[in-house]
């Protein structure tokens, strides 16, 4: 399968970062050129996630010519991994992400340790039904938000009424990831997965962070 141009900038940025993990702990004469690295790196990610391939792919350059010249001065001592241009898996996550806090981000992020994050976002209707009352984000407004995060491939809304076999078959996923506290939802994963003619891997967070919920920052009872 051949890698569009946004894939193949994030495997790039992946050897960069994996060179820049060798260097931990520089000091000395160095070490601003390592940090320069380090922010071009960053502003790669900044400018991938907001889709602007071209100006992510001038930044990931610069980093690497930064680190190349380094070791080629006798400076720095890495290796870069070997190429091997492969997509990487696309994860499926859900919920409601209604007043985004670090729980939420915690949650993102690990997700994205396991490849590229879409995020199926639950509807108004579907809030008010399980939860009696409306969110107090709306459904168009938490999208939004939550394609503004890093680590977000692309956030979307969920049929209505939700059918989760749709999902999977729009996205069709290699894992779908839960969070610590959506373990009852894996029978529905399953049954949707067999309902979709889609096989997946069903992973969960091992834990959640910091004890933050939605309904707790609403100053109400429940998660």
């Amino acid at each position: 399968m051949e890698l569009d141009c946004k894939e193949r900038v994030h495997v790039y940025a992946g050897y960069v970062r994996h060179a820049l993990s060798q260097l931990r702990g520089v000091e000395g004469p160095i070490k601003p050129l390592v940090e320069l690295a380090r922010a071009y790196l960053s502003d790669t990610e900044y400018y991938l996630a907001r889709g602007d391939v071209c100006t992510a792919l001038s930044c990931i350059s610069y980093s690497e010519g930064v680190l190349d010249a380094l070791k080629r001065l006798g400076l720095a001592v890495f290796e870069w991994p070997k190429p091997v241009l492969k997509p990487r898996k696309k994860v499926l996550v859900g919920g409601v992400f209604d007043v985004l806090h670090p729980g939420h981000i915690y949650f993102l992020r690990k997700a994205a340790e396991y490849g590229k994050v879409y995020v199926v976002v639950a509807r108004d209707s579907t809030v008010i039904k399980h939860k009696g009352r409306a969110p107090v984000l709306d459904e168009k407004a938490r999208v939004e938000v939550l394609n503004s995060i890093k680590w977000v491939e692309e956030a979307f809304l969920g049929e209505e009424p939700p059918d989760f076999s749709a999902v999977l078959r729009r996205v069709k996923p290699d894992i779908v990831f839960l969070g610590a506290d959506q373990g009852w939802l894996r029978p529905e994963v399953e049954r949707a997965a067999a309902a979709a003619g889609v096989r997946v891997e069903i992973l969960m967070m091992d834990k959640r962070v910091g004890g933050y919920s939605t309904s707790k920052l609403r100053g109400e009872s429940g998660c």
